[in-house]
């Protein structure tokens, strides 16, 4: 019998390769022929699967999120007990370029933000399913953690969490261009943690 295709991992494996070329070499300069050599399978076993380098781009990023959901999983399995302020801080983490991983996401997802604005093909596609899901996400944290008495209970929840993840990401810029180390960039978080996660004032 011929052996039955899996087509999600199919696709996942050339994802993988689309992330570790564009990685190398900047997610504009990626074709798809590059993808396919990077896979070890024809260029046209990917246009089967993706039709347009667009909707390869599309399917990266997406591919990217799952990572990165996977990221932030680990680290909050690895805390012993994830509180609000570990949850938050297990999100923002994640997407720091602190290794070759969070690095490469970071890279890319800056390079599809950029790449959404000016390609036409993109353009058409929603850049993120949901955008104000991480800021939705980290706001209602922020929310619980002030319900519980673990956070400044002055504090505007949806400013702060707006104001982490600009932070986070500017952040994370500055340890690509090697304005600071990733150590610290972590630094500076943990700052504003620490401001925000005190305990209520009587």
């Amino acid at each position: 019998m011929p052996k039955r295709v899996d087509h999600d991992e199919r696709r996942a494996q050339i994802a993988e390769a689309l992330i570790r070329v564009a990685g190398r070499r900047g997610l504009h300069a990626v074709g798809m022929r590059d993808v396919a050599a990077e896979a070890g399978v024809s260029l046209r076993l990917v246009q089967y699967y993706f039709q347009t380098k667009e909707n390869l781009l599309f399917y990266g990023l997406q591919h990217l999120t799952e990572r990165y959901t996977a990221r932030v999983g680990a680290r909050l399995a690895a805390a012993p007990d994830p509180g609000p302020r570990a949850t938050v801080e297990a999100l923002l983490l994640a997407s720091l370029p602190t290794d070759e991983e969070s690095r490469t996401f970071h890279l890319l997802y800056s390079s599809y933000a950029i790449l959404s604005v000016t390609d036409e093909g993109l353009a058409a596609q929603p850049f993120i399913d949901s955008p104000n899901a991480a800021e939705d996400a980290v706001t209602g944290m922020l929310l619980r953690a002030q319900e519980s008495g673990l956070a400044d209970p002055g504090i505007d929840a949806r400013t702060e969490a707006i104001s982490l993840l600009a932070m986070t990401a500017t952040l994370g810029t500055s340890i690509i261009v090697g304005q600071r180390t990733p150590e610290s960039a972590i630094a500076v978080l943990h700052h504003h943690l620490d401001r925000i996660f005190q305990e209520a004032h009587d």
